[in-house]
């Protein structure tokens, strides 16, 4: 049997005490915004490492020693005790992260580095000290993985800005495979503006030097922080931090007369502006400041265009249409209330309702044999919820019932297309259907500033 020590008293005393110290480097942090910390290698003790263990998700994908976070629980404390003695005589190194790749939304895939068990672990520690320290300088307008923070948060931001500042133009830029192209240097440069602690850092840079292996082979990893990685939405906010969110913040707005917003979920943001010639000079700074990092602006995903409540007034007297952008999985556009005034409107971006549809209809095709309809079935109800809890944002009802229907239809096909199954016509389907109801779309998001006064 696996040791479980996650009620006993030692371990919950050992949790808190970490909560407290944890909440120390916070206070010293917010206390001397320029304090730099000197000790926190010591803070990755035994009982810290094993809270981090516990809060491994179990499912995960395992990485390339193949040892999955049940396994490595059978021994818990000998293991967690054998890495902290290798990390005290600085031979613990981590693995190569197994490399893999999952489909995107318009075709194209995006890969994933999956570490060991033991990597998670310790970048799990590193993450909530890191967090611990820079969460009090982050500035608003990051909104990705961060505690207390979320998408949807950032849909909310956007939606205030555009329906209640002076915004007449949207600056909407990509980084070109931001976390591919993360520079090792400038990123330690970032987290020495905290850390003085030399054996901390020097344990970040073997993570970030430690490579992949794809399809058996080893390539050294030079620039980047691998997707899947536990330490890399941190890092990365940490990155962004200094690059792009303080520098908009202290040296963009300075020198603006027109009102501008800058609101960033990881690496996808996007930047309202009052002034088109402000709008286009930042467009090209924000270009070179990028470059300056070792960053792209990726040209063909990247556009300023006319949007906002004045823009939209203009193109309706000229019977014209705005043009709209994606953001977060959704596209946003200039739309009207019932009573004919301005309101920002959001929909399932078309790639993204497409690249769900599609993994749908893979899933309900892989299941039709394998499982019975009665066990798989329950699944595709937490599918359509997850889904709903995901685009169900106001004014998206129309692209959510589009998504259950043809979610209700395919499961349709597969169910008949199963090998010697008798088959349901879509009468006899419909009646199934109505005794065993599929959740229907829900909105669970309310943003629309108007409806808030």
């Amino acid at each position: 049997m696996p040791e479980d020590k996650r009620d006993t008293p030692a371990t919950l005393r050992g949790g808190e005490q970490m909560s407290t110290k944890l909440l120390s480097l916070t206070r010293r942090a917010k206390e001397n915004p320029k304090h730099r910390f000197t000790r926190l290698i010591d803070l990755l003790t035994e009982d810290f490492l094993e809270s981090c263990f516990r809060q491994l998700k179990r499912d995960k994908a395992v990485g390339v020693d193949g040892v999955t976070v049940r396994e490595y629980e059978a021994n818990l404390t000998k293991n967690l005790k054998g890495l902290i003695a290798r990390m005290k005589a600085w031979k613990y190194k981590p693995k190569p992260v197994r490399r893999v790749y999952i489909p995107k939304a318009g075709g194209k895939k995006r890969p994933l580095g999956i570490p060991s068990v033991e990597d998670k672990i310790i970048q799990m520690g590193i993450k909530r000290i890191l967090e611990a320290i820079w969460e009090v300088d982050f500035v608003d307008v990051s909104l990705g993985f961060r505690p207390k923070r979320s998408c949807h948060q950032a849909l909310n931001v956007l939606d205030k800005v555009i329906m209640t500042k002076p915004v007449n133009y949207i600056v909407d830029m990509d980084i070109e495979k931001f976390f591919d192209t993360v520079d090792h240097k400038w990123l330690m440069r970032c987290l020495k503006q905290r850390i003085l602690d030399p054996h901390f850092l020097r344990l970040i840079g073997r993570f970030l030097n430690t490579g992949v292996i794809e399809e058996g082979k080893f390539i050294p990893s030079e620039k980047g922080t691998p997707q899947g990685a536990i330490l890399s939405p941190v890092l990365s906010n940490i990155y962004l931090h200094y690059i792009l969110d303080l520098w908009f913040e202290r040296k963009v707005k300075s020198q603006l007369k027109g009102f501008a917003q800058l609101i960033r979920y990881a690496d996808d943001f996007v930047t309202s502006f009052q002034s088109e010639r402000e709008a286009k000079e930042f467009g090209k700074a924000l270009e070179q400041r990028l470059g300056k990092f070792g960053l792209k602006i990726a040209k063909d995903k990247s556009r300023i265009i006319e949007f906002g409540r004045y823009p939209w007034q203009k193109a309706q007297a000229r019977n014209k249409k705005v043009a709209s952008f994606d953001f977060l999985g959704f596209t946003h556009y200039c739309d009207r209330t019932r009573k004919g005034a301005f309101k920002l409107g959001r929909k399932t971006a078309r790639k993204k309702y497409t690249h769900k549809m599609k993994e749908m209809n893979q899933w309900l095709k892989s299941v039709r044999n394998r499982v019975k309809l009665k066990q798989w079935w329950p699944v595709l109800e937490s599918k359509l919820i997850g889904h709903y809890r995901y685009y169900g944002i106001s004014g998206n009802m129309p692209a959510m019932q589009a998504f259950y229907s043809q979610s209700l239809r395919l499961a349709h096909k597969w169910i008949n297309r199963r090998s010697q199954k008798k088959s349901y016509n879509w009468k006899q389907f419909l009646n199934f259907v109505k005794y065993n109801p599929l959740p229907l779309p829900k909105i669970y998001h309310l943003t629309y500033t108007l409806s808030s006064h």
